[in-house]
């Protein structure tokens, strides 16, 4: 009975650990693969390494994906990590009555060199070209 008692704590470690690190990512793998097998031409999504594009073409574990106009890449299909999301739903509407604007503020412009005058314009002044 003792020694029963003294594996009840590994036991407990063990079950935490598969509640916190193993369910949790076998569950993102899964939803991964789902994501992998449903891609279609036209499906807008993301890679592994933050690009976003356009599926045109599927060939098989190849997909072409159109970053640009006229720019079309190869990638693995097992770099598709997800489609993105659309933050527009949280995006305030135009004219809306939380809508605070305050048009006495000034807008800094500034030019290749970040100076600013006084009056928020940017100087028209550049540091002179040095010659080769």
């Amino acid at each position: 009975m003792k020694d029963l008692l003294s594996l009840l704590p590994i036991i407990g470690i063990f079950l935490i650990f598969w509640l916190l690190v193993i369910r949790p990512a076998s569950r993102r793998q899964k939803e991964m693969q789902s994501v992998q097998r449903s891609l279609e031409v036209g499906d807008d999504v993301i890679t592994n390494s933050g690009i976003f594009g356009t599926i045109r073409s599927i060939d098989d574990d190849k997909i072409g994906l159109e970053v640009a106009t006229g720019v079309v890449l190869t990638v693995a299909r097992a770099a598709i990590v997800g489609l993105p999301r659309d933050d527009n739903d949280d995006a305030p509407v135009v004219g809306d009555a939380d809508d605070s604007t305050d048009d006495s503020a000034v807008t800094d412009e500034a030019d290749s060199t970040g100076e600013v005058d006084s009056t928020g314009e940017a100087e028209e002044s550049r540091a002179p070209e040095q010659e080769k």
